[in-house]
This record gives structure tokens, C-alpha cells and sequence, in this order.
């Protein structure tokens, strides 16, 4: 749990994330479109990516991947982030944490 916070807050966004997942890919494509650079952790190239999605799923992340953090703070997995963008807050979330500015 410690590794997944510590790494969380290295950038303003990050993904956990494995490579061959499409949800984390399109997760990854609309972080982008928005404007921000999200860090991305790929735990399957990660030797100890088990411990770690060990310790999502106890954060409630299921399926464990994509797992989304702004600011720092657990936002969700991708239905949480999809709501999200559909209502307006994800834009606002990442403003607050300067993943983007306008």
C-alpha cells in the first residue's frame, strides 16, 4: 500500500495500469485529450505489480486496473473516472491537482 501511495503522488495524475488492458489505454487517450500527462505505472512490468494490485483491491479498485489517482487521492477505476468526464468533475479535478490549466 505504501508503494501505490508513494508513486500516486509523484505526478498529478496517475494510472495503474497494465499494457495489455484496453479500459487503462482509453483511460491513458482521454486524460490526454483533456490536456493533461498523466504518470502511468504498468503493473505488469512492475516485479512487485501483484503486491500492488493487491493493494488497490483493498482501496476498493475492482477490477484493479485502470486505477486512477488526481491529486494524489484514489478517484476510481475507469466507470468512476467515465462518470466523471460525463458530469463535468473529472476537468475540475484535474485543474484543482494543475494536472491541466486553461
Amino acid at each position: 500500500m505504501e508503494r501505490v501511495n508513494a508513486l500516486a503522488k509523484t505526478k498529478a495524475a496517475m494510472i495503474f495500469s497494465k499494457s495489455t488492458d484496453c479500459m487503462s489505454h482509453s483511460i491513458e487517450t482521454l486524460f490526454h485529450e483533456l490536456g493533461a500527462s498523466p504518470g502511468v505505472h504498468e503493473l505488469d512490468h512492475d516485479p512487485k505489480g501483484r503486491e500492488m494490485e493487491w493493494a488497490l483491491q483493498k482501496l476498493g479498485c475492482n477490477p484493479t486496473v485502470p486505477a486512477v489517482f488526481i491529486g494524489g487521492k484514489y478517484v476510481g477505476s475507469a466507470g468512476d473516472v467515465l462518470a466523471a468526464h460525463l458530469n463535468g468533475s473529472l476537468k475540475d479535478r484535474l485543474m484543482q491537482a494543475k494536472a491541466i490549466w486553461l
